[in-house]
Order: C-alpha cells, then sequence, then structure tokens
C-alpha cells in the first residue's frame, strides 16, 4: 500500500488510511470498528488465528510477536501502529518503530509493565500512591513487611492483571511462602489502602498536546474483575476535578498519544475536607474496560478518541450526554444475549468470542439514564 502520512513530518493520517493495531482481542476489535467508522482501514496483527478482531480488519497477520521479518513488513503497511495490550514486547516495539510510528510510545509501555517503575514514576509526579517497596528476595520482602506492616499485597512486578500476580499478606506467613504463591517473580509490595471506593478516569492526548477527560466513574469488582461501571462516578466537584488533573499530568509527562485509563483510590473522609483523598493505584497504557460506557453515553466514544489521537486528528469532545451504567458480560453471562437484546433499555455489545470460558469477558452492555437521574451504586 501507499502511506497516506510522512512518520518524519507527522501529517496527519487522512481517511483511506491504515492503522496497524497489536492485539486481536476485544479493544483491538473495537478500535477496528472505530477506525473504519472514519473511513480508515485496519491490519491486526496477533498470533491467535482465532482473534475476534480479525472479523473487522481489512487485513490481518498471524504472526509471533517476536517475528521479525512479519513484524517489519506489517509495519511497512500501516501509517501508524498502536495496541490492545500493554505487556507490548520491548523488542517488538523497537523493530515496529523502524518502519512505522508507534503510539503511545516506548516510554509509556516501559513505565506501566513493571509495577515498580510505574509506582515510582507516579510518585515523582508529586501524586500519591500507596506506600511501596521492591521486593527481590525473600529477605527483601521480610523487610519491606517490616517497613509497611500487615495487611499488605505482595505483586508481581510484570504481567498481573485482574487479580493475577498478586497475593495478600496477613501477619505471621513465612516470606518465601508468599514468593512461592507468585512463583519467585521480582516483585513489589504495596502497603494496604483501607480505600472507600475505586474510581477511574479515561483520558486522552493528542499529538498536539491537547487533552480531552472523561467524567470519572465509579467501579465495581466481582472475582477481581472488573463488574460495573456507574457514570459519573458520584464525587464532589473538588474530587472529580482533582482525579482529572492527576491523569491529566501524566499523559502530559509521559508524551503520551491516545487514551490512558487511570484508576485510583478514594480514601474515607478525614475531616480535613477533599485534600489527599485520592491514590493513583495503577495506570493502563491504552483503551479501558471502565471507559466502554463512552461509546453509548459521549459523542465521542474511548475508542474513536484513541484512533483520533494517534492518527495526528483533533482529539473529540469527551462530554456525555446521559448518565450510564456498564456491565461486564463474563462467561455465562453473554449465554443469556436474546433476553439482553430484548430488554429495550440496554446498548449491547458482544466481542464476536467463539468460546465461553468462566472469567472471560465475552462482551458488555450499557444502560442509559437522563443527566442526574443514574441509579445509586450497589454493590454486589
Amino acid at each position: 500500500m501507499n502511506r497516506t502520512v510522512n512518520a518524519s513530518t507527522g501529517e496527519p493520517v487522512a481517511p483511506g488510511g491504515c492503522i496497524g493495531i497489536l492485539g486481536g482481542g476485544q479493544l483491538g476489535r473495537m478500535l477496528a470498528t472505530a477506525a473504519t467508522e472514519l473511513g480508515l482501514t485496519v491490519h491486526v496483527y496477533c498470533p491467535d488465528e482465532n482473534s475476534p478482531a480479525f472479523d473487522v480488519a481489512a487485513e490481518k497477520t498471524v504472526a509471533a510477536y517476536d517475528d521479525a521479518e512479519a513484524l517489519a513488513r506489517f509495519a511497512d503497511n500501516v501509517d501508524v501502529v498502536t495496541y490492545e495490550f500493554e505487556n507490548v514486547p520491548a523488542e517488538t516495539v523497537r523493530i515496529l518503530t523502524e518502519h512505522a510510528p508507534v503510539r503511545p510510545g516506548a516510554l509509556a509501555l516501559a513505565t506501566a509493565q513493571d509495577r515498580l517503575a510505574e509506582k515510582t514514576f507516579i510518585a515523582e509526579q508529586g501524586i500519591r500512591t500507596a506506600p511501596f517497596r521492591a521486593v527481590d528476595d525473600a529477605a527483601g520482602l521480610a523487610q519491606a513487611i517490616a517497613d509497611l506492616g500487615t495487611p499488605s499485597i505482595l505483586k508481581t512486578r510484570r504481567f498481573g492483571y485482574d487479580g493475577k500476580g498478586q497475593t495478600r499478606i496477613e501477619a505471621g506467613p513465612a516470606p518465601q511462602a508468599a514468593l512461592d504463591e507468585i512463583g519467585n517473580a521480582p516483585a513489589i509490595l504495596e502497603g494496604f489502602v483501607p480505600f472507600e471506593r475505586e474510581i477511574s478516569v479515561i483520558v486522552a492526548r493528542g499529538q498536539d498536546g491537547a487533552i480531552a477527560a472523561y467524567d470519572p466513574v465509579e467501579n465495581i469488582h466481582k472475582n477481581h474483575i472488573l463488574d460495573r461501571s456507574f457514570a459519573p462516578a458520584t464525587l464532589t466537584p473538588g474530587i472529580a476535578a482533582e482525579a482529572i488533573e492527576i491523569a491529566s499530568t501524566l499523559v502530559r509527562e509521559l508524551d503520551y498519544v491516545g487514551v490512558m485509563g487511570v484508576e485510583l483510590f478514594l480514601l474515607p473522609p478525614d475531616g480535613k475536607g477533599d485534600k489527599d483523598r485520592l491514590l493513583v493505584n495503577e495506570i493502563a497504557p491504552r483503551v479501558h474496560n471502565s471507559g466502554h460506557w463512552t461509546m453509548d453515553a459521549c459523542l465521542v466514544g474511548q475508542f474513536e478518541q484513541h484512533v483520533r489521537a494517534i492518527c495526528g486528528w483533533p482529539l473529540g469532545s469527551a462530554a456525555r450526554h446521559s448518565d450510564a451504567v456498564m456491565t461486564n458480560l463474563i462467561g455465562e453471562d453473554a449465554a443469556d444475549w436474546t433476553a439482553l437484546a430484548a430488554d429495550p433499555g440496554y446498548a449491547i455489545h458482544l466481542y464476536g468470542k467463539a468460546e465461553i470460558r468462566a472469567g472471560r469477558k465475552m462482551g458488555h452492555v450499557t444502560r442509559l439514564f437522563p443527566i442526574g437521574e443514574r441509579p445509586a451504586v450497589t454493590p454486589n
């Protein structure tokens, strides 16, 4: 194909151009769908030949993420590369960058892939996190427990998600037993945070530095997997503004281009007003599950916003026209698709995955409400 953008000049990718997406899951599928709505084509690269994103892509490459020749051919045939997951190998990014711009860039990936690097970066911006210590061995874990106390959470530095790669440490257990539980991987110990609620902010930054943030949402989890997101979160104006400013600071300091998810803990009130009630839990350098509500409740949803950003287009409005509750369809939840589709209050999104498995994200539904009429958050 002939490229529609010159990577050296940074000109926008015009309609008719091609976006390369690493990863063929539901996020890649929804990115591809959003791109086609803007007149762009999509080439998906994924080692899984049954990837659901292939169903909506003009081109596909089935190859490993360390296949240098396949990566080079892929990147030579697209205008810009993005990804749907953060654990993209550094060598993969290096190879791709020699052939096409990769957005978001290597700095954001390297920061988000390592929990120690992530927490350190966030703290360097003057933003609060849970207290943390690096852990390399049993002696280091023993010292970290002495510093932070119990309960505390031991997490692998890399590759953990949806509750995987972590264990809670109570008083008493031997440090080596806790390390064995996470496979003796390099780790980080985080002090336990008695938070009141988890919220998140979906934020986008364009190539021109413009930033657009969606309203913070409140998230409810079930079995360590996001169950529901309530938009907007019930927050004071000051806390909502601070959450958006935190997210904006992070994308600005990372020189980030694209959409990022920022998860935060809201601490209980301490009689001092809104000050110091927010801690950042983690960042996700990609479109995010807690932003799926934006597809139906905003003029420009997170997937279109990401495409706009990486292609050098102006960012769209992040304002919502409705309140919303987004519910994930996990495993057998999706088997009841006829009832879900029959409910006139639901916008239903199914991900085209052939096999239903326990704990697998199969789709989501969103129910909209007039502004100010969103129902109260209900725990599981």
